[in-house]
């Protein structure tokens, strides 16, 4: 059985059946809706025995900006899935890139690691709560959902180091900064893994970030809320007024700011 997001999930009752479609290889695979759950989410039950990522790996593609427009060409979905990933990702279960690691190639890394800067690595699985809109009037009212993080102790050591010699930690999106803020001592990381429901809104103290990087978020998001606890509410209200006028682009693949 599977938990799904089921776009028109209206006009479907418990007890029908739907389709999953692999246009590639011109295959499926039948579907009976068992239950619908609150906030859009369903339970599936998907008549065969293949494994659930096969599945996906096949009928799948990634979540692209409306900006961007595909047709149903292999080589171009095989493209996508290579560029839709940070060059840097080892483990399989996010359901969205952290979009602001998009922006670093190879040569990139290489390049600041020329110039003196240490890179320490985290992993924090993005959840579909990401992409829960703040429905709430009071945003301390909105309930974030949570995800799974492990920062092993080579890493924590790395960034305890940089700070004791007097560098900053600059984080590269605001999944790497949920993960830091969340794993804090102090000034200080601690290794670990978990889940973390932290919900970072303005009047949050950073004990560990003093830069982030970051794309532009839609508004009444979580993510929003977080860069304008970091930056400020009017300095973040003015860089998107800004971004508007000048229309950035949005989304997974848009624009980034560095926030010091």
């Amino acid at each position: 059985m599977w938990e799904v997001m089921l776009k028109g999930a209206r006009k479907v009752r418990p007890g029908e059946r739907i389709w999953i479609v692999d246009h590639h290889k011109q295959r499926c695979w039948e579907a009976e809706l068992l239950d619908k759950r609150v906030e859009g989410t369903c339970v599936l039950r998907i008549d065969t025995d293949r494994d659930p990522e096969t599945i996906l790996n096949d009928v799948g593609f990634p979540p692209l900006p409306p900006y961007i427009r595909r047709d149903r060409n292999l080589s171009q979905a095989q493209e996508d899935r290579q560029r839709y990933q940070t060059v840097y990702a080892r483990q399989s279960g996010a359901v969205a890139a952290p979009t602001a690691g998009l922006h670093f190639t190879e040569s990139l890394l290489a390049q600041l690691q020329e110039q003196g800067v240490r890179l320490a690595w985290v992993t924090l699985h993005v959840g579909t709560g990401t992409f829960k809109p703040v429905t709430t009037e009071n945003l301390e009212d909105h309930e974030i959902h949570q995800e799974w993080y492990k920062i092993n102790e080579e890493n924590a050591c790395a960034i305890n180091e940089a700070r004791k010699a007097g560098g900053r930690i600059v984080a590269v999106g605001t999944t790497a900064t949920r993960v830091l803020e969340t794993v804090a001592s102090g000034r200080r990381v601690a290794p670990g893994m978990g889940t973390t429901d932290l919900f970072i809104t303005p009047g949050y103290k950073f004990k560990v970030v003093d830069a982030m990087i970051t794309n532009f978020h839609l508004p009444r998001s979580t993510l929003l809320a977080l860069v304008a606890a970091f930056a400020g509410l009017d300095r973040t209200l003015a860089a998107y007024r800004h971004a508007v006028e000048q229309r950035y682009r949005f989304y997974s693949y848009g624009d980034a700011m560095l926030i010091l």
